[in-house]
């Protein structure tokens, strides 16, 4: 990547382990895909809810060449979220796949 990951933490206290495993996961995206030039991160803990507890939000943005890749997962979608590691981990498996796609449209043009 030409420019460092950015990692920020919203209403989470940061935490070393998580931006390492945060780390783990771009490692994996950037061997997929080596063009990729920024990415940033975001772990946010939006809001309390009562009846579903704390849910975690990650956002993921990519910078490739031609385009960008924004990942945006809603708590609210999935109950599971409440553990962070979960949601890191469904956050970067769509964010493979997205860039998967983006790959397979680069190589029809």
């Amino acid at each position: 990547m030409q420019t460092p990951l950015q990692v920020t933490f919203r209403n989470v206290q940061s935490s070393a382990t998580v931006e390492s495993k945060i780390r783990e996961y771009v490692e994996k995206l950037n061997k997929l895909y080596n063009r990729i030039t920024s990415c940033r991160v975001v772990v946010d803990l939006p809001h309390r809810n009562q009846n579903k507890g704390k849910l975690y939000h990650v956002q993921i943005d990519l910078t490739v060449p031609q385009g960008e890749l924004v990942i945006n997962r809603n708590p609210s979608q999935n109950q599971s979220h409440t553990n962070l590691y979960v949601a890191l981990h469904d956050a970067f498996d769509i964010a493979k796949r997205q860039l998967i796609s983006h790959l397979d449209m680069q190589r029809k043009v």
